[in-house]
C-alpha cells in the first residue's frame, strides 16, 4: 500500500455534512478542555508535553486525530467532513496538535507515499500511541537551498554512518524519531545524490540542542550527529533519491493543514482582535471608534473570507496546480503577518509586556507582540516568501525560469 492522505469515503450529502457539524460541535463542548489557554500559558515543557499527549488521545478516540489518514490505519474520513471538522475545531478554540503536527503530517504522508510495510507497520500505530517526530531537513548554509546540504551518510555493510549538523528542527528535544536527508553520493548534482532515512534519536552519537527564541521559547534546535548509525532498513526510497521522497514530506502542508490555520486565523486571531480593538484603552478611547482602525478591520476580514475560501478550494480540488500550495502558504504566512503587526500597533505599549502566550495555540494567541514575532516563522521554513513566489510564477504562471545565478 502505497497512497497518500487524502482521507476517503464516499462524498457527504448537505445533510450528512449538518449532521456531522452538529456532531463535533457537540462533542467539541463536552471535550475541549475548560480554561486551557491559561492553563498552558508559561507552563514548563513537561507539562506541555503532558497535555499535548492527553489531547492527542482525546481527539484519538474520537476519530478526529488523523482523519486524513487511509482507513485501514485509523482515517478515512471524506474530505467535505475533514474541512468541517478543522472548522469547528477552530470556532470552538480547540487546542492545536502542535506536538504531533510532523508525526501526523510529515512522517505519516512519508511513510505512506514511499516507505515500506515494514517502516509503516512499525510507525503509524506508534504515531497514534504518542510517537514523535521532528524534522531533520535545513542546516546552517542549506535552507531555502535545501538541495545545498552537507550532512553525509556514508554506506558501511548493514549500516550507514552519518556525520552533519541540522538546524530549525522543531520539537526536536522532544522526538522519539526524526526524517532526515542527508547526502550519499557526494560526487552527483545536488538534487541527485540525497538520501532520505528514519532516524532514531536515542541512536548514540546524537546531540539536541535547543534554540531560544526572540520570542523566549525553545521550540527549534540544532541537532548534531557525530558517526551515527543508521541501519539501512531505514533508507526511505532508493538511495540518492531522497529528494523526490522530501517532496512528498514538504506536500504535507499543503491541503488540510493550511485550512486548519486559516479556519484558526479567522475564529481565534480575528476575533480576539475585534474584541481588543473593543476595549477602551488608557485615556477611555476605543480602538473601534477610530474609523481608520475600522477600515483596517474591514480590509482584514475580507482578505479572511479569501484566503478561508481559497483553502477550501484547494481541499476539494482533486487535481491541484503545480502553485496552489504555494499559493496557499504565501497568502496565509504574509497576512498572519500582517494581522499580528497590526494587533500590536493597536493593543500600545502595554503588548510589549506579555511576554507570556499559550503553549498549545498558534501564533493567533492573542499575545500580540509574541504572535507578531512569531509569525515570521512561517514566511521562512517550507520555502521563503520569495521562493513562493518564484514557484508560481514558474509553475503556476509558466514564466521562464530564473536564470542560473540570477
Amino acid at each position: 500500500m502505497t497512497g497518500g492522505m487524502t482521507g476517503g469515503g464516499s462524498a457527504a450529502t448537505p445533510a450528512d455534512l449538518g449532521a456531522f457539524r452538529a456532531h463535533v460541535r457537540d462533542w467539541c463542548r463536552a471535550h475541549v478542555p475548560d480554561g486551557w489557554r491559561r492553563a498552558q500559558t508559561g507552563v514548563p515543557d513537561e507539562e506541555f508535553v503532558s497535555f499535548q499527549r492527553a489531547w492527542f488521545q482525546e481527539l484519538r478516540r474520537a476519530g478526529f486525530a488523523v482523519p486524513h489518514w487511509p482507513a485501514e490505519w485509523g482515517g478515512g474520513m471524506p474530505v467535505a467532513q475533514q474541512a468541517v471538522l478543522y472548522q469547528e475545531l477552530a470556532a470552538h478554540d480547540a487546542p492545536r496538535l502542535v506536538l504531533a503536527f510532523v508525526a501526523i503530517h510529515h512522517a505519516a504522508s512519508t511513510l505512506l507515499a514511499a516507505g515500506t510495510d515494514a517502516q509503516r507497520h512499525a510507525h503509524l500505530p506508534a504515531i497514534l500511541d504518542g510517537e514523535v517526530w521532528a524534522q531533520g531537513f535545513s542546516e546552517p548554509d542549506a535552507g531555502s537551498d535545501l538541495a545545498a546540504l552537507r550532512t553525509s551518510a556514508r554506506r558501511e555493510g548493514g549500516t550507514y554512518v552519518v556525520n552533519g549538523q541540522k538546524c530549525w528542527a522543531s520539537g526536536a528535544a522532544h522526538a522519539d524519531w526524526c526524517l532526515l536527508l542527508a547526502r550519499t553520493d557526494p560526487a552527483a548534482p545536488k538534487r541527485h545524490g540525497i538520501s532520505y532515512f528514519l532516524l532514531d534519536m536515542r541512536t548514540p552519537g546524537i546531540d539536541v540542542r535547543p534554540t531560544r527564541q526572540a520570542t523566549g521559547e525553545s521550540h527549534f534546535c540544532e541537532i548534531f550527529l557525530d558517526d551515527v548509525a543508521v541501519p539501512a532498513a531505514n533508507l526511505v526510497g532508493p538511495e540518492n533519491e531522497g529528494w523526490r521522497v522530501a517532496q512528498r514530506t514538504l506536500g504535507a502542508e499543503r491541503g488540510m493543514t493550511m485550512l486548519e490555520l486559516a479556519e484558526r486565523l479567522a475564529h481565534g486571531g480575528f476575533r480576539r482582535l475585534v474584541d481588543a480593538c473593543a476595549r477602551p484603552g488608557p485615556g477611555g478611547a476605543r480602538p473601534l471608534d477610530d474609523p481608520l482602525v475600522l477600515d483596517r478591520l474591514a480590509a482584514l476580514e475580507t482578505e479572511l473570507t479569501g484566503l478561508r475560501a481559497l483553502c477550501a478550494e484547494l481541499v476539494a480540488d482533486d487535481r491541484p496546480g503545480p502553485a496552489d500550495a504555494s499559493v496557499a502558504k504565501l497568502v496565509y504566512s504574509e497576512l498572519l503577518q500582517r494581522l499580528t503587526d497590526f494587533a500590536a500597533e493597536v493593543a500600545g505599549p502595554a503588548a510589549h509586556t506579555e511576554l507570556r502566550r499559550p503553549l498549545s495555540s498558534g501564533w493567533e494567541s492573542g499575545a500580540w507582540v509574541l504572535d507578531f514575532v512569531g509569525s515570521w516563522e512561517w514566511t521562512i521554513p517550507g520555502g521563503t516568501s520569495e521562493i513562493q513566489r518564484t514557484i508560481i510564477g514558474e509553475r503556476g504562471l509558466g514564466l521562464p525560469r530564473e536564470p542560473a545565478g540570477a
